[in-house]
């Protein structure tokens, strides 16, 4: 027989550590190599680890709520002999090194025992006592001030940094080897930056970067008390973040959809037929997207101090709900598909997203959002624009109603309609009122003109 160690894996090169927030197998159990054994949370994904070997779960060393560094043994398989995975046993990356992808990011626990102290990066009890094994952190050369800023920020920190004229250095971090984390820095900015090199507590009260004011409630008798997921906790400082950064303004816009809704009754049963893939609105939607983003390059931007850089390429970020939260799956170069195409990418991105197989990279450099709370029923809403990006559209319901049209002798008749209410909440910054309304009305004529031939290509 032979033991083989289950790691917290790397799920991007920016993330430094994962919480395990479920077991999937208790001690005892019997597993299959790439079963899902475990779930992690990050600041990115949440996501199902498979096992890395056939065998049995002979100890778990890291509970679930725990917050542990990447490449450290959260669990040990009892195998045959031979049944083990080469890289299982390969020595564990570097991580911290000079290289640009240091680490930060500490995500708290959710539920279970209290997170770690992030101050000393050690573990929290583990279920069974056990010396804990290396982490694979190589220690960091810092014989230059760039290298000591490399390992003491992650790139995500870097730039904000940059971004905001504050020299990391100066910083009190309170991440692992006291690295400045992504909530060290709003929370400096927040409290004005005063006292440069002080340090900032994270509340304790609400997650960093939505830090709460005035008075903290408290529970009465009866209430339940649920700490916030990680990913609710994340989701909690983006808004916040977002609100504090973009000068948030919103549009509002009728769409006729009765054309695109013929179209799609019409060729419905054919396009599933010939690709095996639902047909939804989405599609229609993201193309007549990107013309817009042509038309109106600002809005494919981002804000970098006193610059706009105008993306290049459009990666459009289409919001999917989970029962645990939000996350947003980016279509890169969605310019590049037809309508096919999107409709499978898609349809892939949201049904991996629900089934926690997302890879973070899935989840980055979106140029462009879009979010549908149409599907539950809302007319309209003011959506808050995801960082760095400077504008999101709001898809309202998609149904028939009554309008007003112009007859074919002139005169007005009442006829049933299928439309939707689109919102544009963009960011007034670098976005004027008056272009975000033309690309709005860009994208109304696109969707009202869709040609049939569209639907091949």
């Amino acid at each position: 027989m032979a033991r083989v160690d289950v790691i917290m894996p790397q799920m991007g090169e920016s993330i430094a550590e994962g919480t395990l927030s479920r077991w999937l197998k208790k001690v005892g159990d019997e597993v299959k190599r790439d079963e899902p054994i475990f779930e992690i949370s990050t600041d990115k994904v949440d996501a199902e680890i498979p096992a890395p070997s056939a065998g049995v779960l002979a100890e778990i060393l890291v509970t679930e709520g725990q917050t542990v560094p990447v490449q450290t043994v959260v669990a040990r398989l009892e195998t045959e002999k031979g049944a083990a995975v080469g890289a299982a046993s390969a020595p564990a990356p570097a991580v911290g090194t000079g290289d640009g992808n240091a680490r930060s990011g500490v995500a708290v626990a959710a539920g279970g025992p209290p997170p770690k102290t992030e101050s000393t990066g050690k573990p929290g009890p583990a279920s069974h006592p056990s010396t804990p094994a290396p982490t694979g952190r190589a220690p960091a050369a810092a014989n230059s001030l760039e290298e000591r800023l490399r390992s003491r920020s992650s790139p995500l920190v870097r730039k904000m940094a940059a971004e905001h004229g504050i020299e990391i250095a100066a910083l009190q971090g309170t991440g692992l080897a006291g690295r400045v984390t992504k909530r060290d820095l709003l929370g400096y900015l927040e409290s004005g930056g005063a006292r440069p090199g002080q340090r900032v507590a994270p509340s304790m009260h609400a997650p960093g970067g939505a830090e709460q004011h005035g008075p903290v409630p408290e529970p009465w008798p009866g209430d339940v008390v649920e700490p916030m997921s990680v990913m609710r906790q994340r989701i909690s400082e983006h808004m916040v973040a977002s609100r504090r950064t973009s000068a948030h303004v919103t549009s509002f816009m009728e769409i006729d959809f009765t054309r695109v809704a013929r179209l799609r009754a019409t060729h419905r049963a054919r396009f599933e037929a010939e690709n095996g893939q639902k047909l939804t609105y989405t599609p229609f939607i993201i193309k007549a997207v990107i013309e817009g983003l042509k038309a109106y390059p600002v809005m494919n931007s981002s804000v970098a101090r006193n610059s706009i850089i105008y993306r290049k390429q459009y990666n459009i970020g289409v919001a999917v709900a989970l029962e645990w939260g939000l996350i947003v799956p980016v279509i890169r170069k969605a310019d590049e598909l037809s309508l096919v195409g999107l409709t499978k990418t898609l349809n892939d991105l949201a049904t991996r997203a629900r089934a926690k197989k997302l890879d973070p990279r899935e989840v980055q450099d979106g140029t462009f959002t879009i979010t549908n709370p149409g599907i539950f029923g809302s007319l309209m809403g003011t959506p808050i624009i995801s960082q760095p990006q400077v504008a999101i559209l709001g898809v309202g319901a998609i149904e028939k109603r009554p309008k007003v049209i112009a007859g074919t002798d002139g005169e007005d008749t009442i006829a049933i309609r299928t439309c939707s209410f689109f919102s544009i909440s963009f960011d007034h910054r670098i976005i004027d009122g008056a272009v975000a309304d033309q690309f709005l009305a860009h994208v109304k004529r696109e969707i009202e003109s869709f040609p049939e031939q569209g639907l091949g290509g």
